[in-house]
């Protein structure tokens, strides 16, 4: 009897799910030749609902509830001027996608979309990893990271390591973005072949303490330099370098630039002018999202386009960046990575700049991989939105020459 009062009060419960709103949703939203998946999770008793829209690297935002119930939805993203409004009817939500006034139909299923990432590690790890911390002292910022060591490590035995620093945007220490873990990937190769690594999370994200949204790329670089400075007071390792994805290249560049480094790996780091290098991205994405001809004429143009639409400090001043002085100034070894299929850090645009003011040594080196987008992800497109769907989160043959050109220094 007990027995089947147990299973009347299951089955009642997930039928009262059932006929309510609470729980995920999925549906894809089509937009001329642009599909989007968009993942939203439902708590009607806390009148919460969270957006994931992977193409877009968004990851359960938070969307402002204007009503909520059993049957109904209508919800917002002001900042977007985004508004979905919908009505269940058994297990569909059949409902409107709106933005600047184009409305389309966005009809969601119960369900989660899953992504297969193949080259995630997964635990128990062959190697060593600690959950640390370290400071700017002058900013007073806390960043929390984890410091993973090579497969066998012994104390008092000498390794190189690398700082991984983070391309713009507020992210954690696994670079997570359109349901990929670039650093996690890194780390674990590094770690499989003699390197350590130190990743950490952004000022203000996740673990680590501070104000994300007022720091600039100075303050960010200032938070790498404090990571740098922790690990030699290990005096764990023998060289101390540090590998920055995009804006975190840059900021290698800037650390180099004062001797701070002991070696760079720039993944597609900005090696020129900031404002000229969005000109040409701003044109390369628009194109590669069916838009036909040039979104903007010139850099002045750029630079409107992008402080309309990005009213922040950080965006201000990132637009008045020359990272030339920075690249003449460096000089310690250098691997600076691109893929032609990059259309955030074009390498039409930054290339020249890297071949012109790099320090000419034997131990530096350029190059550039067919077919690899900003991510080094092997898309034919370059388009980002296509990241999410492509279950490589970084080329093999990027990590195997990462590991051999540090494992050389």
């Amino acid at each position: 009897m007990k027995k089947i009062l147990a299973l009347m009060m299951l089955a009642a419960g997930l039928t009262c799910q059932a006929q309510s709103l609470d729980g995920s949703w999925v549906g894809t939203l089509e937009a001329g030749a642009q599909k989007m998946t968009i993942q939203a999770k439902v708590n009607q008793a806390q009148q919460e609902v969270k957006a994931t829209i992977a193409e877009l690297g968004a990851s359960e935002q938070a969307l402002s509830v204007n009503y909520l119930s059993d049957d109904s939805i209508n919800v917002a993203f002001p900042q977007l001027d985004i508004t979905y409004q919908g009505k269940r009817e058994g297990d569909v939500v059949k409902g409107t996608f709106e933005q600047h006034g184009i409305r389309l139909p966005l009809n969601m299923k119960r369900g989660e979309q899953t992504y297969n990432r193949p080259q995630e590690p997964t635990k128990p790890y062959p190697y060593q990893t600690e959950d640390v911390t370290f400071s700017n002292k002058q900013a007073g910022v806390t960043l929390a990271g984890t410091l993973t060591y090579p497969v066998g490590y012994k104390t008092g035995s000498k390794v190189p390591v690398v700082l991984m620093v983070t391309g713009s945007g507020p992210e954690n220490r696994d670079e997570e973005l359109f349901h990929h873990k670039p650093f996690l990937v890194i780390a674990d190769y590094l770690a499989r072949h003699g390197i350590a690594t130190l990743r950490y999370d952004d000022r203000g994200t996740a673990q680590s303490t501070g104000d994300y949204a007022s720091a600039l790329t100075t303050d960010f670089a200032a938070d790498a330099e404090a990571g740098l400075a922790y690990l030699r007071q290990l005096k764990k390792f023998s060289k101390v370098g540090l590998l920055g994805h995009s804006e975190g290249g840059l900021i290698g560049y800037m650390l180099g630039s004062k001797g701070k480094t002991d070696f760079i790996v720039s993944l597609a780091g900005p090696a020129c002018k900031i404002d000229t290098m969005l000109m040409v991205q701003l044109n390369a994405l628009a194109r590669s999202q069916g838009y036909n001809g040039d979104l903007v004429k010139d850099v002045a143009s750029a630079r409107q386009y992008m402080t309309i639409n990005d009213k922040s400090p950080w965006m201000k001043a990132f637009l008045d960046i020359d990272a030339t002085p920075f690249v003449k100034a460096t000089t310690c070894p250098v691997l600076a990575l691109g893929g032609d299929k990059d259309l955030n850090v074009p390498v039409s645009v930054n290339n020249p700049s890297l071949e012109a003011n790099l320090k000419k040594q034997p131990k530096t080196m350029i190059k550039v991989y067919p077919g690899l987008s900003h991510l080094f992800q092997h898309n034919p497109t370059g388009n980002p939105m296509e990241a999410a769907k492509i279950e490589e989160t970084i080329a093999p043959e990027v990590l195997k020459d990462m590991a051999e050109w540090i494992n050389r220094l």
